[in-house]
């Protein structure tokens, strides 16, 4: 797609999914360019969440450009995922008020558990709907579903992939790629990055008070995370994928039961 967007400025595209973002160049400036970010960056940069807004430009063709502070860094390693600085910023991600308003200013929508049992259902392969453990788990699922009341709903980021964390050469750490129960985004994260041994631990460094209700919500979304995980490695035949979250489904079901 091409921009109409002049200025002096020279643009570099930085690959990704979604082929909109950009170095932008000009006399000795350099900047992180995005096409129609999301709404919430500003608060994200007051928040110190994403790095430093600096100017909004909206063009011709009705698309919004956005510029951030360019900074020298790179991604997060899997292994990194487990250390309390990215349990910290999770947490203020929750926690921010100003993140949660603009939200609801927006008409952000609420994501229930309910919800996302609808939605995961006919993800499902009739072959995998007829699996033993996949059967048990559904139901549990669906017998168990977290109660948090939507007042205490926060605002999620949904892919928390270790490529969307930007560390950068001073050693200040973003999320660089953008309303639910926060235990949606901690439990999802755990399956793909933290022993089970370690959730415990991990918890504590996010910097809650780790009750039987935050590890009874947490192991729930873990669990849907985990089917869902199932569901789209079967559709592309990654097996060992599959394998490896449907282990950890038979461990998180069995402490689910105990509990």
């Amino acid at each position: 797609m091409a921009l109409d967007f002049s200025d002096g400025w020279s643009l570099y595209p930085l690959g990704g999914n979604t082929g909109t973002a950009y170095m932008g160049t000009k006399a000795s400036e350099k900047v992180f360019l995005k096409q129609n970010a999301s709404p919430f960056l500003a608060a994200l940069s007051m928040e110190g969440i994403t790095p430093r807004l600096v100017w909004t430009k909206r063009l011709a063709t009705g698309d919004v450009m956005t510029a951030q502070e360019w900074l020298n860094g790179r991604t997060l390693q899997r292994s990194e995922m487990r250390e309390q600085r990215v349990a910290r910023l999770i947490h203020r991600v929750h926690h921010s008020h100003l993140l949660h308003d603009m939200l609801l200013k927006v008409g952000g929508r609420f994501t229930t558990p309910a919800q996302l049992l609808t939605r995961l259902q006919p993800a499902l392969a009739a072959d995998l709907r007829q699996h033993p453990l996949i059967q048990s788990a559904f139901a549990t699922l669906q017998s168990e579903q977290p109660q948090l009341p939507k007042t205490h709903y926060e605002v999620c980021h949904g892919d928390l992939n270790h490529k969307n964390w930007l560390l950068s050469d001073r050693q200040r750490l973003y999320l660089v790629d953008w309303d639910a129960d926060p235990a949606f985004d901690l439990g999802a994260l755990l399956c793909e990055y933290v022993p089970l041994e370690e959730w415990q631990r991990w918890l504590q460094d996010y910097g809650e008070t780790t009750t039987a209700d935050l590890t009874a919500r947490v192991n729930w979304y873990a669990r849907v995370h985990c089917l869902s995980v199932i569901a789209e490695s079967f559709h592309q035949q990654r097996f060992q994928l599959m394998n490896q979250h449907l282990i950890l489904l038979e461990k998180l079901t069995r402490e689910s039961v105990t509990d």
